[in-house]
């Protein structure tokens, strides 16, 4: 058997079996989430670097990281069983099994055909691909998500509320190519917090982080071998909460998950290069070039769970803190 479903809270059923109420939103929030990631975005594309900037931050933030040829890599591997297929500013990793491979992100167009080549170039069959997860609703995870579904048959998963999001966008104009207007998947697999994915030596549990979108999620479980050692990843990011209080409280909790999450000894990042300074130690790229020259009893550069667990400790101290102001400002604005 390729595949045992373990169900937990709730069920991953077909979408088809939810009604509207399923998919219900907070409007206020949903627009301040938007408008938050709207200014995000402005102030990376208007960020200042340096030409001696590491290549995760140029191809990331600021001018040159519009550029298509900057975006385009060749696949590597980072664990026996992971690999990095592209671009470079949101990363695609596949992950290997016994029974099958699991595809993290999908990018979006101008970028689908290098994934797929890069696919076929670590020797994966794109058949093998069982799952596509997309880790939230925004155009540069799941914009290759349809033609990834179709060169791969993989069922494709994501929270329903960033179902929502993904569904909105159709026919939308593409900021990275053209504006020609984007094609989504059709919507296939809801996850929900808690919910478990077993296929061959992996059991993922999937984690829900509202703020940064409405179903944001991470990942946790994926058991990443080097050799005869097999180190305990985590995909994704807990991620702040919206903006408000009611955004604030929900950012505490968010961190709360992820530093309950516990032994993380590898960080999947989604992104090669994280705001606001990186990744301390270095982003992707930084660290494969260090794996490239790795040399044997040579520490895994990708290993590292000192960092993580400061960084999630990090974001706990800053939600508490974001917290505090809106609890602030809310007893400044109450009637006397």
């Amino acid at each position: 058997m390729t595949k045992i479903w373990m169900l937990t809270a709730s069920c991953l059923v077909a979408a088809s079996l939810f009604g509207p109420a399923a998919f219900a939103q907070n409007p206020e929030a949903e627009a301040a989430a938007a408008r938050a990631a709207a200014a995000a975005a402005a102030a990376r594309a208007n960020a200042q670097i340096s030409p001696n900037d590491s290549l995760e931050k140029i191809c990331r933030i600021g001018p040159r990281s519009r550029e298509v040829d900057i975006q385009k890599m060749e696949p590597f591997k980072v664990f026996d069983n992971l690999y990095h297929v592209g671009p470079c500013y949101v990363s695609s990793w596949v992950l290997k099994t016994p029974q099958g491979a699991i595809l993290f992100d999908t990018a979006q167009e101008p970028f689908v055909d290098m994934i797929e080549a890069n696919i076929k170039k670590i020797g994966v069959d794109p058949h093998d691909i069982k799952y596509i997860i997309i880790a939230h609703g925004h155009l540069d995870h799941f914009g290759g998500a349809k033609r990834l579904q179709e060169f791969t048959g993989a069922r494709v998963m994501a929270t329903p509320e960033d179902w929502k999001m993904i569904e909105a966008f159709a026919g939308k104009p593409n900021n990275r190519d053209g504006n020609k207007p984007t094609e989504v998947s059709k919507r296939d697999m809801e996850v929900r917090e808690g919910d478990h994915l077993d296929l061959g030596d992996q059991h993922l549990i999937f984690h829900t982080a509202p703020g940064h979108t409405p179903g944001n999620l991470f990942v946790e479980g994926l058991a990443l071998h080097d050799g005869a050692q097999t180190y305990r990843g985590i995909w994704g990011g807990g991620g702040l909460g919206a903006p408000g209080l009611a955004g604030a409280e929900q950012g505490v909790t968010n961190a709360e998950k992820l530093n309950a999450v516990k032994d993380v000894q590898a960080y999947i990042m989604t992104h090669a290069w994280q705001d606001p300074n990186g990744y301390p130690g270095g982003g992707i790229h930084e660290r494969a070039k260090k794996l490239a020259s790795r040399k044997p009893g040579d520490a895994h550069p990708f290993v590292d769970p000192a960092t993580f667990e400061a960084r999630a400790k990090r974001q706990l101290e800053t939600a508490r803190k974001v917290l505090a102001e809106e609890q602030a400002k809310a007893g400044a604005t109450k009637p006397k």
